[in-house]
């Protein structure tokens, strides 16, 4: 049987491997597909696309010397305007209501002399920003000495940001491998066993890969860059951790069992019901993403809950399947011994339950004090992150926008796109040049039923001003009536994207709540446990964002939190962060039963305390390998998880929940017949035979 396990999983590698491969392909981290199709800058995207030679990307060349604009300053960037309008041929017109210092050119001198601009867009036809940014500045080489130059605007941060995001799957998979592979070999010390997992998360790290891919394919999920990443992440912290929950008790059967594929049968049945309840946890809380208007939001819900149940299927099929071929000799040199009489020790994590016992109070109020502590960080600078600021050294794109805000003060913003019908292009014009906050307007061209018109923003990129000029624009130009009038552009789709993750926050937070404390309901068999247990993690949720808050703000220096990272970072951690005590209060009922609710939880730590610990150790490493890259917004994510996961595992998990169930006693239960006081034997230690334990598995 467990050969015929391992050839299923051959042939299967055979087809999907392949396939693994060609997830890069179908990612996308355009606006217009990571927005609902309903906002406003989606729809003015999809316009740009249908016009002649489609979308534009907008760049911004920015001249300057710190002593003066010279006249053959002025020549040269005049000569590079020249040659790229002639190679990238512009739509645009010239400017209305504008004062223009370079008449019969599109160029502008600053009115200190220091510096020259000019925009310049680019069809998609001739390539995504990506291809394109470094050609543009490799023309614009020649010039003279002294003279600096910048190509900033939205379409060079998109391609600096997509140099960024070139190759990070294959990095992020060998960093990851690496990682999981010193900690595995850290925890077992064996020079065969660390494989055996980091073999079976492997391959179904890839068969996820190529599920995904089926899934984008065949259903149009919208996977970006940042999801593909996390992916990675998930499938092998979590695959990891259900290792070693198995490897722990299929090594504590073994010393009850000579038989090996016996001693994984009994295995199986007391470990897989905790890791099919952890699963059914993790997908559920992923599953709930569906609900959110975010194309990239609602596209990880199936994307995660992919990898998540092709890591269960790996582990509780593969992985046991490996293990029994290769025997008890898998774990040389500490080789577990079949004994009739196998003599428990109490070990640090029984130690610990002693203390926690006698302490109870102290123990509660302690761990919610460190986790208050940590909360008050949300004070901290919570702020939206502009796109400017997402990366960790500043590309010449971000760099150049600071010089364009020195320099041309009037437009220190990203340009926005209005469309409107032609016969009202006059009267939106008008609307246009009174709102407050924009500083030059551009008619462009008329085709296809539509007038599109440039406008620039006074106001720096993703500011709170930007956007007040963004909402004060689209208000006056709906009021035109029969226009059909719709703002767009980069900023625009930046505050879309906002206020889309707002509005999913307030919908996604709830429902993930609501969805695993079913489940926990459903699991315990109780009402109060699953109560306490979601408390401990909410307050846990806060304390690490609290904490994480500080980190950035204080220590690292980051201007703000992106607007993804809260609703990811809670999903991750409520979902994730329950596993451990899913795994410790279903040992602690499972022992209950037995032993009464008191000895019942400090047997479950004590059997539970060092495997839990370890999970937690990979699982938070696995995340911590996003901080090993240049984007904030992959740190954020990264550290916050991780330290989220450490201190639910390692404080959480390990004294506060133990201390409540020690203190609410078999109340804890209510209201199933452990509850009950007739319920519960007498505490102290039982005898346990393979007849009632296969009973109670049952």
């Amino acid at each position: 049987m467990p050969w015929l396990v391992i050839g299923l999983w051959v042939a299967l590698a055979a087809v999907m491997v392949p396939l693994s491969g060609k997830l890069s392909s179908v990612t996308t981290d355009r606006a217009v597909d990571t927005l609902p199709a309903g906002a406003e800058s989606t729809k003015v995207a999809v316009l740009e696309d249908s016009l002649p030679g489609g979308e534009d990307n907008t760049f911004v060349f920015v001249y300057h010397r710190a002593t003066g604009i010279t006249d053959s300053d002025r020549a040269a960037v005049e000569r590079h305007y020249d040659t790229l309008a002639k190679r990238y041929p512009p739509k645009g017109q010239a400017a209305a209501g504008e004062d223009d210092d370079d008449e019969g050119t599109s160029t502008r001198l600053s009115t200190d002399g220091k510096a020259m601009m000019f925009n310049l867009d680019v069809s998609t036809a001739y390539g995504g920003p990506e291809t394109i940014v470094g050609p543009l500045r490799d023309t614009a080489k020649d010039r003279p000495a002294g003279l600096e130059l910048d190509v900033t605007g939205p379409a060079a941060i998109d391609g600096d940001m997509d140099a960024v995001f070139d190759g990070i799957d294959l990095q992020v998979f060998l960093t990851t491998v690496i990682v999981v592979t010193v900690l595995l070999i850290l925890t077992y010390r064996s020079p065969v066993l660390w494989l055996v997992p980091l073999v079976a998360v492997g391959v179904a790290a890839l068969t996820s890969m190529a599920t995904v891919y089926l899934l984008v394919k065949g259903f149009g999920i919208v996977i970006n860059d940042q999801n593909s990443a996390l992916l990675t992440i998930l499938v092998f912290g979590v695959g990891t951790d259900y290792a070693l929950l198995l490897i722990a008790r299929y090594r504590e059967m073994l010393h009850h069992h000579e038989n090996v594929r016996v001693a994984m049968v009994h295995a199986l049945r007391s470990a897989a019901p905790a890791i099919l309840a952890s699963a059914a946890t993790v997908v559920a809380g992923l599953l709930c993403l569906l609900v959110a208007d975010l194309n990239s939001t609602s596209g990880l819900g199936p994307i995660g809950a992919a990898g998540i149940l092709c890591a269960l299927v790996a582990m509780l099929t593969l992985f046991p399947a490996v293990l029994v071929v290769l025997g008890r000799r898998v774990f040389w040199p500490a080789i577990p011994r079949f004994s009739a009489a196998v003599q428990e020790k109490p070990g640090l994590w029984g130690r610990l339950g002693t203390a926690i016992n006698r302490r109870r109070w102290m123990a509660t109020i302690g761990s919610v004090g460190i986790l208050g502590v940590l909360a008050i960080g949300l004070t901290g600078n919570t702020g939206a992150l502009r796109e400017q600021d997402q990366f960790l050294s500043a590309p010449e794109s971000v760099t150049g926008f600071t010089v364009l805000r020195q320099h041309f003060p009037e437009l220190g913003g990203q340009p926005m796109t209005v469309f409107t019908r032609p016969a009202y292009q006059d009267r939106v014009l008008e609307v246009v040049k009174n709102t407050p906050g924009v500083a030059m307007v551009v008619p462009g061209q008329t085709i296809n039923g539509w007038a599109d018109i440039s406008v620039f923003p006074a106001d720096a990129p993703d500011t709170v001003a930007e956007y007040d000029t963004i909402k004060r624009l689209r208000t006056a130009v709906h009021t035109v009536s029969g226009a059909e009038a719709i703002v767009g552009g980069p900023s625009a789709e930046n505050l879309d994207t906002e206020v889309t993750t707002s509005r999913d926050e307030k919908l996604v937070i709830p429902l993930v709540l609501a969805v695993v404390l079913i489940v926990l309901g459903l699991l315990l068999r109780a009402i109060v446990a699953p109560l306490v247990l979601m408390a401990t993690v909410i307050v846990s949720f806060a304390a690490a964002f609290g904490g994480s808050v500080f980190v950035f703000d204080t220590i690292l220096g980051f201007k703000g939190i992106d607007y993804s990272v809260p609703i990811l970072a809670f999903l991750f951690l409520v979902a994730l962060g329950v596993d451990y005590n899913i795994f410790l209060a279903s040992r602690a009922r499972e022992e209950a039963a037995l032993l009464g609710t008191r000895e019942g939880m400090l047997k479950a730590l004590s059997a539970t305390g060092g495997v839990i610990t370890s999970a937690g150790l990979v699982l938070a490493a696995t995340f911590a390998v996003l901080t090993t890259l240049p984007l904030v917004m992959l740190i954020e994510v990264g550290f916050l998880v991780a330290f989220g996961v450490l201190l639910d595992a390692l404080l959480v998990r390990s004294v506060l929940v133990p201390a409540l169930t020690l203190l609410i006693g078999r109340r804890i239960w209510w209201p199933s017949r452990l509850s009950r006081p007739t319920a519960e034997p007498p505490n102290g230690p039982l005898a346990r035979t393979d007849g009632e334990e296969l009973a109670l598995q049952r």
